[in-house]
This record gives structure tokens, C-alpha cells and sequence, in this order.
């Protein structure tokens, strides 16, 4: 059985990954399963000073899912590089930094770093960052600023470059299109929904930066949506994002076209839930007579 699938040079020995922010840099994970066995950890986005993110509630549980307003949070890249790396690379695990800057030159930089540095297998560009030097809007909320970044990136990325797509636009395919155009290897998709939640007994909303990201089972059907329609329109390798939690999840998502996918909330429920998928798509893929994970991919696109 091959299950490995490719992003641009880098090959992953499964599709299952761990969605960035979720697993912070893999230790508490590495308790639960050998992080080794699955496709790729998304490390916590990174800027180049600490962060010690949003001040107030950070999460809240919502009906089948979770509102968060965490405020990318980090060690930064100096510890980054110094205490998280190495035990990464010790525990053999296949890594991909998500790059979390507040201006195109402090991306630029986060990217050039990474790159050099062993052990970084790829890098996730994380668009839904505010830039901070044009007034504070998301650098995926506007093509021309949203190519801007990528193109410099690319310049300086010498390692397969993914870029994580904001559903908070009109048409997110426009975004892997242009992401396409600039040479990035690959798109996951998607980020998290603005939400909201009003505190009635104070009547003021209950996070301070008064929207949150919404993430979970709740978004998944239009999560599946935006991939499947992404994966029709962009010849570009797709990594699906929200709600996945379960083979079927999974199953689903690489039908729709995703070449991988990556478990997010679901592992703050079961932190096994990422191991478990890896070995029911084996399971799976055996019982059904599938000799290769790309047999899988795209089935349903073509139903």
C-alpha cells in the first residue's frame, strides 16, 4: 500500500496532518501518539519576537464547534529555532513551520530563516494575519496586497510553500488562483469564519477584539464545499482544513480533491483522533483493495 502524497518536492508519508495552532510545536501531541507516523505537523504561526497574544477569553465552545481569539501566540523564532526544532527533529517528525508576520518584510524574513534551517520540511504562509502597515486588513482580504506577499515570499522560500486561504472573502478560489499565479507549490483551505458572541448578562460581546475565529464540525460542510469547488477550478495540490476529525472526515475530503488533510479542533477533543485517521486509512484502504492513496483522490470529482 502507498499511502504518501507530494506537495511540490516534499513527499509525506500519509495525508493526515495536524493544523497549525492546534498542537502547538508537537510536544503535548508526542504523549499521545509517535508524531513521526503522521503526514506533517503545522507548527503554532510564528513572528520573529514572542507574542503573547489577545488579552481576555481566548475560546469558547459553541454548538458542534469553538469560537477563538488567541492572538497568535508564540515563543517566537529565536526559541523557536533553539527549543522546538530540535525536539522536533529528534522525534523524527515532518515539520512545517506556519509563518505568521505583521508585515511583508517580517514574512520575508520568517521565511528566509526558515528555510535555511534543517528539519523544515515546508512553510505555511498564513494570510489571515492583519497587515499592520496598511492600516490592519488581512493580507488574504485583498488580491493586490494578497499577491503581493506571496510574490515576495517565493523569492526567498527554498522549500515547498503552502498558503493557508481565508474563507472570509467572496471567492477563496480567486486567492488559490493568484497563490498559483505566484508560485506557491500548494493552498490549505480553510482558515476559520469570523464569528461573534454577544454576552447577554453584560451585554457587550464576550471576546474583547469582539469577532473570533470559528472552527470545528460546524464549519465542515462549507469547508468541503470551498475545497471541492477549489479543486475543480485550480490545478494547484489542495490541503483541506475544517472540522475533520474522523476517517470518514478524511475519506470525504480527499474525494472532494484535497491531497491532504489536517485535523484541527478535533484534537483538543481527542488528541489520538489525527494517529487514529492515519491507521483506519490503512485499514480502509486494505479492506476496500486500494493500493494507492491517489486512487482516493478527486473520486468524487469526477462521480
Amino acid at each position: 500500500m502507498n499511502t504518501s502524497v507530494s506537495i511540490g518536492s516534499l513527499t509525506l508519508r500519509n495525508p493526515v496532518t495536524v493544523a497549525s495552532g492546534t498542537a502547538g510545536y508537537g510536544e503535548e501531541l508526542s504523549g499521545y501518539c509517535d508524531i513521526a507516523r503522521l503526514g506533517a505537523i503545522f507548527t503554532k504561526g510564528l513572528s520573529i519576537e514572542p507574542r503573547p497574544g489577545n488579552r481576555g477569553p481566548r475560546i469558547l465552545e459553541t454548538p458542534s464547534g469553538m469560537l477563538n481569539s488567541i492572538g497568535l501566540e508564540n515563543v517566537g523564532i529565536g526559541k523557536f529555532l533553539s527549543q522546538k526544532m530540535p525536539f522536533l527533529r529528534e522525534k523524527g517528525a515532518t515539520v512545517i513551520p506556519n509563518v505568521a508576520g505583521h508585515s511583508v518584510d517580517e514574512n520575508v524574513e520568517l521565511c528566509r530563516v526558515l528555510s535555511e534551517t534543517p528539519g523544515v520540511a515546508a512553510l505555511e504562509l498564513n494570510v489571515s494575519c492583519p497587515n499592520v502597515k496598511e492600516g490592519g486588513m488581512a493580507f488574504g482580504r485583498s488580491v493586490p496586497t494578497f499577491t503581493a506577499l506571496v510574490t515576495a515570499v517565493r523569492k526567498v522560500a527554498t522549500v515547498p510553500l503552502i498558503v493557508k486561504l481565508s474563507p472570509n472573502v467572496t471567492d477563496v478560489t480567486e486567492f488559490a488562483r493568484a497563490a498559483k499565479d505566484c508560485g506557491a507549490d500548494a493552498v490549505s483551505a480553510v482558515n476559520t469564519f469570523l464569528g461573534m458572541k454577544i454576552d447577554i448578562r453584560k451585554g457587550k460581546p464576550h471576546f474583547l477584539n469582539k469577532v473570533a475565529g470559528l472552527s470545528g464540525p460546524a464549519i465542515r460542510p462549507i469547508a468541503l464545499r470551498i475545497v471541492y469547488e477549489m479543486c475543480a477550478r485550480v490545478d494547484i495540490p489542495v490541503i483541506a482544513i475544517g472540522g475533520i476529525g474522523s476517517i470518514e472526515d478524511v475519506l470525504e475530503f480527499l474525494m472532494a480533491g484535497a491531497c491532504a488533510v489536517s485535523i484541527g479542533t478535533m484534537t483538543l477533543v481527542d488528541p489520538r483522533a489525527p494517529i487514529s485517521c492515519v491507521e483506519r486509512l490503512e485499514d480502509y484502504m486494505h479492506t476496500t483493495g486500494v493500493s494507492d492513496v491517489r486512487e482516493i483522490i478527486g473520486r468524487a470529482q469526477t462521480a
